[in-house]
């Protein structure tokens, strides 16, 4: 079956539509927990204080964060079809035990299974995608994998209406049960695909990956331009982990609305927002690179660029009008600058080391985010948060001159020859 569809010259978007659906679950599985603690407040007392409920959520970031280069390297290294397969499957198993659970400490340490089996998807699905799209098609394939993410974004947000109807413990059995039956479904319809083959001639030995690995590490961190895109990246990250994370909290205490409606609220309006910043940012990328090769960097500074007055009225703000207004600006500004980290990474580093380098990125912008969830937790004990979510418009600004003056691609797509030639 795999091998006839992927014969199709339609098969590198099918396999993009195929992990759409694992990139709506990725984060509407972790999303949900954010806007259903009230009602799991009923059962589970200690979610009652910021501060818990900020470690919580900041476990999952650092357990991903962590896991993140790991998971890079094995991407870069063996079958990424069956680490989407087997992230998919443990991730949707975690949801459903969650139901189950009845104390903090059983939440706390799903959360940080959770983050374990999460942090080997996106690696591996983004350096697939790229592998299959290398022309003037892959921002916008990849902007279609990411409107997965924040549509899961959005509906996680319906998380506390739907346990308001039913319960928190069938919210999380339903959910985790429908990742659990089509991650056996995809096994049948994704195939793998390297841009680029192994030495098999090379006996294999546990030696022999470090070497490789050890290698591979070196080569992206002897890359002045790899050390930019780590902060470039990272930068975004603290004000865009404090809106998923806080921003339910943040509609609800600034605009004095229950939960049940201030978390579909906040989360349809930045993931809505972001899932056609992602389209047009993907768009305009793919268009622009073509005529010059600075065009997918220009793009994400000008979604950056977007994020700058967002953060004032999301901090400053206190009508509706003013707070949802920050809100789309800042989902419309990320999308765009969201979905072009993956392809400019491929105009500095060879398909070899893609998934490592977008790990190493993923560890340093999460923990950034890990950081930024737990400190607002701490903001919230004391009073509010909005005056942080307008510092950190300086770091993005940082960011954006940092992006502009020092990164100078030579290539649309960095290749093995192209990378070897330097």
């Amino acid at each position: 079956m795999v091998a006839k569809l992927s014969e199709k010259k339609s098969y590198p978007w099918i396999v993009v539509g195929l992990l759409w659906f694992v990139a709506l679950l990725n984060y509407l599985d972790r999303q949900m927990l954010s806007t259903m603690k009230p009602a799991m407040m009923l059962d589970i007392p200690e979610l009652a204080k910021a501060e818990n409920f900020g470690r919580l959520m900041a476990i999952f970031l650092w357990i991903y964060a962590l896991m993140s280069p790991i998971s890079g390297i094995i991407a870069d290294r063996m079958n990424r079809k069956n680490m989407i397969v087997c992230s998919l499957f443990v991730w949707s198993g975690v949801t459903m035990a969650m139901g189950y659970a009845t104390t903090f400490n059983q939440i706390y340490v799903l959360r940080a299974v959770m983050g374990v089996s999460e942090a080997f998807y996106i690696p591996a699905a983004l350096s697939l995608i790229a592998d299959y799209h290398q022309g003037n098609t892959r921002s916008f394939a990849i902007a279609i994998h990411t409107t997965g993410i924040y549509l899961g974004q959005a509906l996680g947000g319906f998380g506390a209406t739907v346990s308001e109807h039913f319960s928190w413990h069938f919210t999380f059995h339903s959910v985790g049960l429908i990742g659990v039956i089509y991650s056996i479904v995809l096994i049948f319809f994704i195939k793998e695909k390297k841009a680029y083959v192994f030495d098999t001639s090379q006996k294999l030995s546990m030696g022999t990956e470090f070497r490789q690995m050890f290698k591979g590490l070196g080569i992206l961190f002897g890359n002045i331009s790899f050390w930019v895109l780590l902060f470039y990246f990272s930068a975004p990250s603290l004000p865009g982990w404090a809106a998923k994370n806080w921003l339910p909290t943040l509609f609800s205490e600034t605009l004095h609305l229950d939960m049940s409606l201030a978390g579909p609220m906040a989360t349809v309006t930045i993931a809505m927002s972001s899932f056609v910043g992602v389209l047009i940012g993907g768009y305009i990328s793919d268009k622009w690179v073509m005529k010059n090769l600075k065009g997918r960097i220009y793009t994400s500074v000008i979604g950056l660029t977007l994020t700058i007055p967002a953060l004032f009225l999301l901090g400053n703000g206190t009508s509706l009008e003013a707070i949802l207004t920050g809100g789309m600006l800042f989902g419309l500004g990320f999308g765009v600058f969201d979905t072009n980290n993956m392809p400019i990474l491929c105009q500095f580093v060879s398909p070899r080391y893609r998934a490592t380098g977008y790990g190493i990125m993923n560890l340093v912008g999460i923990s950034a985010g890990a950081v930024i969830t737990e400190f607002l937790g701490k903001a919230a004990d004391s009073g509010g948060m909005g005056h942080i979510f307008v510092l950190l418009t300086i770091v993005v600004i940082i960011a954006i001159i940092l992006q502009l003056v020092t990164l100078h691609p030579k290539t649309v797509n960095m290749t093995e020859e192209i990378a070897k030639s330097e």
